[in-house]
């Protein structure tokens, strides 16, 4: 595999992650956190093609038998409670808040499997046509991390500005990234 291929494999493979990554950081309250996230999106996109690369074509017809299911409900729970506290809070007759919530760890866990699903086949892929996988999940690995840094940095600014509404935005991305992949994958 080329090296421009493998970059569009990582762009292709982190495309969900940068959204994922926007929406969290219209709710951020430090920059740092940022890095939080991009580093746990970039951990489990390097780690999912190395784990597909040693599970082998066995795994592969389990996974993707439900991936989009997985992927559906992780970020349409998560999304659909952002979207649903911002409306209680939006119609409240409490002044609006100046900070954000956070992002919970076990949420951020929950993000970074579900977007990184896709990588786990891609891992299966790699092992058939024998590419040299620890170089090419570093490579995807720091691909992700790096657009899921700009996306949260991104969404944070954005969030600033938003306020409240920023959430159901955040949010809404959240349910319909979900939705996007249940619907390739039933439409595929």
């Amino acid at each position: 595999m080329s090296f421009i291929e493998l970059f569009f494999v990582a762009v292709g493979l982190s495309a969900d992650a940068f959204a994922v990554a926007l929406a969290d950081g219209m709710n951020l309250k430090r920059r740092r956190n940022a890095v939080v996230i991009a580093f746990m999106f970039g951990l489990f996109q390097a780690a999912m093609p190395i784990i597909g690369y040693f599970a082998g074509h066995g795994l592969a017809r389990y996974i993707s038998a439900i991936d989009h299911v997985v992927a559906l409900c992780v970020l349409g729970i998560i999304g659909g409670k952002m979207v649903i506290e911002s409306i209680r809070e939006l119609i409240s007759k409490e002044p609006p808040k100046t900070e954000f919530r956070e992002l919970s760890f076990p949420g951020l866990l929950a993000q970074s499997a579900a977007t990184a699903i896709d990588a786990l086949m891609v891992g299966i892929s790699f092992a058939a046509i024998n590419v040299e996988i620890a170089p090419a999940a570093m490579f995807i690995g720091a691909v992700t991390f790096s657009l899921s840094l700009i996306g949260a940095l991104g969404g944070q600014k954005l969030g600033l500005k938003l306020g409240t509404k920023a959430e159901i935005i955040g949010g809404a991305v959240l349910i319909i990234i979900g939705v996007k992949t249940f619907l390739e994958h039933i439409l595929a």
